[in-house]
């Protein structure tokens, strides 16, 4: 039964609360009116990406391009009054403002001509892209040191009279004199870039591959909003972060088998010398990091082993290979069938009698390892911003975000699967997931600890979805058992009926919502499409990697929404910094929209939204409270 009484105690003492925020009726006035006018503005624009996997030029340049968008707006704003090479060397100018312009010095083109000339061109696109925001919040766009300036620019209209335009004129006059220019340009092409992009969703896996993910960390890190859904490749690095032996294992062959162990040694400070040290005793006519490479994956094996028989709610025991080896024949019997296995001199640290055991030597090395991974301060703060920022899954303005699988049977329906005696599928099982995840990172739970490795390479895990068969490609010539067995869910979302089950599941309307995962490379090359189940979903995997492009055929999706479509570039052949500064050439992408909206998404119809619109709803409320007396404005408390 309700306790009427009880629930307007509260409210009266939420309207009190609320009072000392807004102390007064005009303050709330003045909330009231922004909020209301904020709400019929245009939603602002989302991106997305997917699998970066520690590609850094590739996704810096995608950063600062706001992938195409930035040249579609210049495009826009001046068409036919300036050349194709000038409209390219100002987009270059924008993305890289600081190079740009040493280089312009170098040159010795860095006149006073040359930086009015870019000034007006930048205020040009400020103000164009700035209608679709309050003045208020583009000045909180702008740093306090330029807010002045740049707000008295963007509020001219040199069109309008002579007046205006001789003002205008006059305050760019004065940037160039006082020889503040370059710093202004970079300033606005901070503002441009902001305005371009007002949402970032990463849809999983930063790390491994491509060799510099902690840049790519340093820089999302800064980015103003955001959100992240783990991919498992990130579920392996954040349980190494937290002390789990076996993903430690994991993330140092990975780095290893793809020859960028610079990102553990230079970019997190993390020394694997000690593993060198053994492995080049042990495999002496292997060159180092071959040698290495075979070191761990004995300790990973080995490591696993023990983890999948304290864990039989993985459901992964045949997955402990060591047990099926004859090591007197180099044989390994696998579904009732043998096969020779090659390179079995790389079995010299397993004891046949168990072969699960860690010998001394490899006990101290990952020891060693360990420490290096809970003492490196750089990886501590990227895996800290990952829980932060990041879970297992998203729902945002409608859509449903999330890196890998939703576990399915063959029939479409949600898998159901047993942890700790307890029941969970579709959405449930997600919310397990995130909970095991930071009780690895909060409570370093040896259980949990597990679960990190689960996340990355479990048949049954939601990040995963596949069985690695790590094993069987390194010993095995026989290439049919290295197949990977998918989740059905891989399949079935081409499924119309399948994908709005799982909008469902997950509280979203079926018919207006979207699923956007990764984690599994569109092949282009052959005819692969990311659109699936008629629409409803998109994987925007397209390979950022350069492991991937020739697989792929292509450098990467980015999907954006704005408020009037959906639509997907896939980037081509992509320039670096070097030749972007050079010959001015920016990444090639090609656009399809995949949908068109009848009407534009105004802020009303986002989550944003529907927050602002309870706020005033309270603000009405306190201002009633202020007109019958039951709450006295602050002004009139003594």
């Amino acid at each position: 039964m309700v306790n009427r009484g009880l629930m307007a105690q509260q409210k009266q003492r939420y309207l009190e609360l609320l009072s000392e925020k807004y102390p007064t009726k005009e303050s709330v006035y003045s909330r009231l009116i922004n909020l209301q006018a904020r709400l019929v503005m245009p939603k602002g624009v989302e991106h997305f990406v997917s699998d970066l996997h520690g590609e850094y030029e590739l996704f810096y340049h995608i950063l600062n391009n706001c992938s195409g968008v930035i040249k579609e707006k210049v495009d826009y704003v001046f068409g036919e009054h300036m050349t194709k090479e000038e409209k390219a060397e100002f987009c270059t100018l924008v993305y890289y403002p600081r190079e740009k312009i040493d280089q312009i010095r170098a040159e010795r083109k860095d006149t006073p001509h040359w930086y009015e000339e870019q000034l007006t061109r930048m205020l040009e696109v400020c103000k164009m892209m700035s209608y679709k925001f309050p003045m208020r919040k583009v000045r909180d766009f702008i740093p306090d040191n330029y807010k002045d300036v740049l707000v008295e620019l963007l509020s001219t209209h040199p069109e309008a009279d002579k007046a205006q335009f001789r003002f205008n004129k006059s305050l760019i006059n004065m940037i160039v004199q006082v020889e503040g220019a370059a710093d202004f340009i970079v300033i606005m092409t901070q503002l441009i870039k902001r305005m371009a992009v007002d949402h970032l969703h990463i849809v999983g896996d930063f790390f491994d591959r491509g060799s510099r993910p902690d840049a790519i960390m340093d820089r999302v890190m800064e980015f103003h909003s955001l959100d992240i859904q783990w991919g498992n490749h990130d579920c392996l690095w954040m349980g190494a972060a937290c002390g789990s032996e076996v993903c430690i294992a994991g993330v140092v062959r990975n780095s290893l088998h793809y020859k960028n162990t610079d990102v553990l040694e230079r970019g997190y400070g993390i020394s694997i010398r000690p593993l060198f040290t053994m492995a080049s005793r042990l495999y002496s006519d292997k060159n180092p990091l071959k040698a290495a490479e075979i070191a761990i994956s004995m300790i990973m094996f080995k490591l696993e082993g023990q983890l999948i028989q304290r864990n039989p709610d993985f459901h992964m025991t045949h997955r402990m290979l060591l047990n099926f080896i004859d090591f007197d024949n180099s044989t390994i019997e696998l579904n009732g069938k043998k096969y020779d296995i090659s390179h079995g001199e790389y079995f010299k640290t397993i004891n046949p009698q168990n072969p699960y055991e860690l010998s001394t030597e490899e006990n101290e090395v990952i020891e060693e390892l360990k420490s290096f991974f809970l003492e490196s301060e750089k990886l501590q703060n990227h895996v800290d911003f990952l829980y932060r920022k990041g879970g297992m899954y998203t729902c945002f303005n409608g859509n449903l975000l999330f890196h890998g699988c939703v576990p399915m049977d063959e029939e479409g329906i949600f898998k159901i699967v047993n942890f700790g005696g307890k029941i969970y599928k579709g959405r449930e099982y997600f919310d397990f997931c995130d909970q095991m995840a930071r009780r690895a990172y909060h409570e370093k739970r040896q259980d949990a600890l597990d679960f990190m490795w689960f996340l990355w390479c479990g048949l049954l895990a939601p990040t995963a979805g596949r069985e690695f068969h790590t094993f069987e490609a390194m010993f095995i010539d026989d290439t049919s058992t290295h197949k990977e067995p998918n989740d059905p869910y891989f399949q079935l979302i081409d499924d119309v009926d399948v994908c709005e089950d799982v909008l469902r599941e997950f509280g979203l309307d079926p018919k207006e919502g979207h699923i956007i995962n990764g984690h599994v490379p569109v092949k282009v090359k052959k005819g692969e499409t990311p659109l699936r189940g008629g629409g409803k979903a998109l994987v925007i995997d397209g390979g950022f990697c350069r492991a991937y492009h020739q697989k792929t055929g292509i450098s990467g999706y980015t999907l954006i929404s704005n408020s009037r479509s959906m639509r997907l570039l896939a980037h081509n052949n992509v320039a670096d910094v070097r030749i972007a500064l050079k010959e001015n050439k920016d990444i090639e992408s090609v656009s399809e929209t995949i949908e068109i909206q009848s009407k534009t998404t105004e802020m009303k119809d986002t989550d944003k939204g529907h927050i602002m619109q309870a706020e005033i709803n309270d603000l009405y409320n306190l201002l009633n409270a202020y007109r019958n007396g039951t709450v006295k404005p602050r002004q009139y408390i003594h």
